[in-house]
């Protein structure tokens, strides 16, 4: 069974990166980021709703109303937009239950298991915050592709260069 990030984490990621870098002087409307982000309101709605329930976005109601981040940038991290929209990132066969080779451990979970807290690691040490700065630098650099560096020694991204 790969690991695979369904829909759900991305899209939540897309829209939560979309908000942060529309948001300056008012709340932003889940139509217009489904307009620069081709993902479906309804969708999108869905999405908002469980960021909103786990503190990660405020609702602005009314005229001019939309959404806002309920947290400084620097505070989100990709696994907390991920995990707030119920998404479960697990490359295990069992889910974590051991009970993958006829009712027992298989002779590889500790290593699917590791590879979950590398990945665990790796999305907590990515923040709204480093995702802006790499859009902007993917900007300034005419759009060529940015790549997160991780330090040796530790598992947080250190810098996003250009390539």
């Amino acid at each position: 069974m790969p690991m695979k990030l369904t829909t759900k984490g991305r899209f939540a990621v897309t829209a939560m990166l979309d908000l942060a870098l529309n948001e300056a002087s008012q709340p932003v409307t889940l139509s217009e980021i489904s307009k620069r982000q081709s993902i479906s309101l309804s969708y999108l709605e869905q999405l908002f709703s469980r960021m909103r329930r786990m503190g990660l976005v405020k609702s602005v109601r009314g005229p001019g109303g939309g959404y806002h981040t309920a947290m400084d940038y620097k505070d989100i991290t990709v696994r907390s937009i991920i995990t707030s929209v119920d998404e479960r990132i697990d490359s295990t066969q069992c889910g974590g239950e051991e009970n993958c080779k006829d009712g027992n451990r298989c002779i590889t979970h500790d290593l699917w298991a590791s590879l979950n807290d590398k990945i665990l690691d790796y999305l907590d040490g990515l923040t709204l915050a480093s995702l802006i700065e790499s859009q902007k630098n993917k900007i300034k650099n005419n759009n060529r592709t940015i790549q997160f560096e991780l330090s040796k020694k530790q598992s947080t991204p250190l810098k996003a260069e250009a390539v």
